[in-house]
């Protein structure tokens, strides 16, 4: 098996680690992993590293993303979305009396460089352990606030219920932003509370979920993307003749490229040496390339 990039479309009810495992089956080897995790509740694009493409992942996890969700007003629960367990709802009148001005205005207030307390059950660790690990044992999780972008907060449609507004939006956000804690806070800021129904990833950096393979059946091989081509999404990137490939290879430096002597020193770029191969992820030092991840050769590349 050569090593890739893989676009998986997440089905719904499978953790991200179901899909690692599923592919490591399909894939005959024990190294894959994911770059950004989804949670069982959520569908649509996850990014997988086969073999020494795993290299690449910490390239990926930092990608901004989009996302199209259905937020529900009326209630908030115990985990910002539908699998938790829900709080007292606000009455049917209040949230009759909810107007599309005051939507939007909530909706304009988290757009933009916000401060967002993620989720109590999120991934995010305190004192080394995740903080729905600690949740589940029963511990009360207080997570300080950071600093995220969200560039795009758009309404889609309304839905009214009983006793509940659905708003479908699309999320266009840096990494580590939580819709859940957007579909939250916006029901605190509209007074009826909010969770989460539906969460679906649409785009991570420059890669879609429209090339995604669903996983069931799919053809790991075949649709891998190379090393060279994830690369070229991800970082700037340069191509160098085969003694370059040598040297780097032998741990030795280059002369830079005049390319990538315009780009800012310590800097990742990607190296591609002759027949599309990736060869390294390189810092510039002065006129020269060194190594910072190298790629060894497959299939005598």
């Amino acid at each position: 098996m050569n090593s890739g990039i893989l676009l998986v479309d997440k089905p719904q009810g499978m953790t991200s680690h179901d899909v690692v495992a599923r592919v490591r089956r399909l894939a005959g080897t024990r190294k894959v992993g994911h770059a950004g995790t989804l949670d069982p509740m959520a569908t649509g694009l996850l990014l997988l590293g086969i073999e020494t493409s795993t290299r690449l992942l910490h390239h990926l996890v930092g990608l901004d993303k989009e996302y199209l969700a259905t937020v529900r007003l009326g209630w908030a629960t115990t985990t910002d979305d539908a699998e938790g367990e829900a709080l007292p709802a606000a009455s049917a009148d209040a949230v009759r009396a909810i107007s599309r001005d005051a939507v939007d205005a909530g909706m304009t207030e988290l757009t933009g460089t916000i401060d967002q307390v993620p989720s109590a059950v999120s991934a995010v660790k305190v004192d080394g352990r995740r903080a729905y690990q600690r949740v589940r044992d029963g511990e009360a999780v207080e997570l300080a606030a950071r600093t995220v972008t969200v560039s795009a907060f758009e309404l889609l449609e309304v839905r009214e219920g009983d006793g509940r507004l659905d708003l479908d939006v699309r999320v266009e956000c840096s990494s580590g932003t939580y819709v859940r804690a957007l579909a939250r806070d916006l029901g605190a800021a509209l007074g009826v509370g909010g969770h989460l129904t539906a969460l679906r990833r649409t785009r991570i950096g420059r890669f879609d979920v429209a090339e995604a393979g669903a996983l069931d059946g799919i053809d790991v091989d075949a649709a891998r993307l190379s090393p060279a081509e994830a690369a070229r999404r991800v970082l700037p990137a340069v191509e160098v003749g085969a003694d370059a490939v040598r040297d780097l290879r032998h741990g030795k430096r280059i002369d830079a490229p005049d390319e990538a002597r315009e780009l800012a020193g310590g800097a990742p770029i990607a190296v591609i040496g002759p027949g599309d191969v990736l060869v390294a992820i390189a810092e510039r030092r002065g006129p020269q390339l060194k190594v910072v991840t190298g790629f060894p050769a497959e299939d005598g590349a």
